[in-house]
Order: C-alpha cells, then structure tokens, then sequence
C-alpha cells in the first residue's frame, strides 16, 4: 500500500527513527484542504504509545480537513545541516502515514493534553499544568494519528558515516 524508499541504504533503523519522533519539537501536518489543495501546517505534537496526539481549535481548516478525510501525513526534521561547499544538506528526517480522529471520549482526551503539556513544560508542578489545562480546555480539540507507515531517512553522507 505504502511505496517502498527508493534509497532504501538511507533508512534510518526504526529504533532512532522513534527516536526522532519522540524527542522532535514540531512538525509539519498535511491533510486533504479545501478545494483539492493540501493543506500543511507546522504543529508541535507527542508521541505516545505507538500514536502521535495534536492539539487543534474545535473548528477551523484543520478540522474540516479532518472531517472530511481522515488519511495524513506527518513530518518530523531531527537533523538540517547546511554544507554550502556541497550545495547539499546532511539531514534526518521521519515520514509518518495514518489516520487522525478527533478524540471524542474525555478521559482519552485529557491524557492526550496532559501528555502534550508534560512533553513541553516538564519541570511544572502538577498543579500548575492542571491550571494552565483547564484554562485552555473548553474550545481545545485533541486530534490522534494511528500509524500505518513509519519512515527515517537520513543523507547518504550520514549512512556512509555509520557505515
């Protein structure tokens, strides 16, 4: 279903490629837009139990683009570095493929946002992150990704270096 890399010496093994995943900052989500335009958005995330969480508003483009096709794409760049002399960049980047759904259940949605709140403030106090939670709560949407397809690649100067 999903195509093979054609440079497949550049995987990245699937334990640094969850590596990635877990330790990224942000990402760039892209989902079926309006009027057959891909939408792609920069958006921090988690990565928790094998599924990727994001926070949304409850309406916008975002979530229309949801409602109406559940298959997504996520990206992650670990690694960019700029080598001028070899007009090139040594880079890591991670591909993901699945599908989102809005989480409607409230507990599953409150573990979502608590995990998004602990990845990006881990020295708060519990107290402190419950606060901050319920002030945002009301219009916060929680979206999950269900992997189907999982990739890393790295540059190939990368591989010859591991090699």
């Amino acid at each position: 279903m999903f195509r093979d890399p054609r440079r497949k010496r550049q995987l990245i093994p699937e334990k640094e490629t969850l590596e990635i995943l877990i330790h990224g900052t942000s990402g760039v989500l892209a989902l079926a837009g309006d009027n057959g335009y891909p939408y792609a958005l920069p958006i921090s995330y988690v990565y928790s139990d094998g599924k990727i969480y994001f926070h949304s508003a409850k309406s916008g483009h975002k979530i229309d683009a949801v409602k109406r096709c559940e298959k997504a794409s996520f990206c992650v760049i670990a690694e960019d570095n700029i080598i001028p002399e070899e007009y090139t960049t040594y880079y890591k980047s991670v591909i993901v493929f699945g599908k989102l759904k809005i989480i409607e259940d409230e507990s599953e949605k409150r573990s979502a946002i608590e995990k998004l709140a602990l990845k990006y403030n881990p020295t708060d106090s519990n107290e402190n992150r419950s606060k901050a939670i319920e002030r945002e709560y009301k219009p916060l949407c929680m979206l999950v990704m269900e992997i189907e397809h999982l990739t890393g690649k790295e540059a190939i100067e990368l591989t010859r270096e591991r090699i």
